[in-house]
């Protein structure tokens, strides 16, 4: 079943057209990646699906329902949760307040509770400092914050926004296999990633970006065998 579709869609910053006539799906269960190097529309794109950015033109649905016109806040309350590039996590807050307000939809304290728990399971590191200012952690664990704080709000489907940037090879493959899990568990995965050879070794399939359109798709196994990937971000 198609989760998620984006239809001809089409990003303008003033004159510049940063996104151009893209389309692709996402199927309930899936991890799909799109690779692209710096400038290639990525975020931008993440950032329409997440209600932030007007499209131009084009048509994203969400189970079925059509979002491009909506608020953000209703957005994250169908299920559709993003986790920024560069993390943003609420300094001068501590772990815990910072994963509260990721359940600021929700009532259900019970509920709640339950959630924070197979977080703190997920991640003890978050556990044991929860008492600290989030600015405190390392670059790793404010990741893992932000992604235990996306969870919070039970996302049926989960944006992730270059989850690997600016950390330590232990720490990224960590954070990777944290997304299989996630997704393992009942989590469909959106992720948008410069480390290619990772995100696609995870993904069940992918889509490449340049200068904002789609030039290359398929399974994650077939574009990390393509010659043209090797080359461009492969180093091959």
């Amino acid at each position: 079943m198609i989760m998620l579709k984006v239809e001809n869609l089409s990003v303008s910053y003033g004159m510049i057209q940063a996104v151009k006539d893209i389309n692709f799906e996402v199927n309930e269960g899936e991890i799909v990646s799109l690779i692209g190097a710096n400038g290639a529309g990525k975020t931008t794109i993440l950032r329409t699906i997440s209600g932030l950015i007007r499209p131009s033109k084009g048509i994203i649905s969400f189970q079925g329902k059509s979002i491009e016109k909506e608020t953000s806040p209703k957005i994250v309350s169908s299920g559709l949760v993003q986790v920024p590039e560069g993390r943003h996590v609420f300094t001068g807050m501590t772990v815990m307040e910072n994963l509260e307000l990721g359940a600021f939809l929700y009532t259900d304290k019970k509920e709640s509770e339950t959630i924070l728990a197979t977080i703190f399971e997920r991640f003890p590191i978050l556990a044991e400092r929860k008492h600290q200012d989030a600015s405190t952690l390392s670059g790793g664990e404010q990741q893992m914050l932000a992604m235990g704080r996306a969870l919070m709000s039970r996302p049926k489907l989960l944006l992730l926004d270059e989850p690997s940037m600016g950390l330590a090879p232990i720490f990224i493959r960590e954070i990777f296999s944290i997304i299989e899990e996630i997704n393992k568990q009942g989590t469909t995965v959106l992720l948008i990633e410069q480390n290619a050879k990772m995100a696609l070794s995870i993904a069940d399939r992918g889509y490449v970006l340049e200068t904002g359109k789609v030039v290359l798709e398929g399974t994650g196994e077939e574009l990390l065998g393509s010659s043209e990937i090797q080359k461009a971000y492969l180093g091959g």
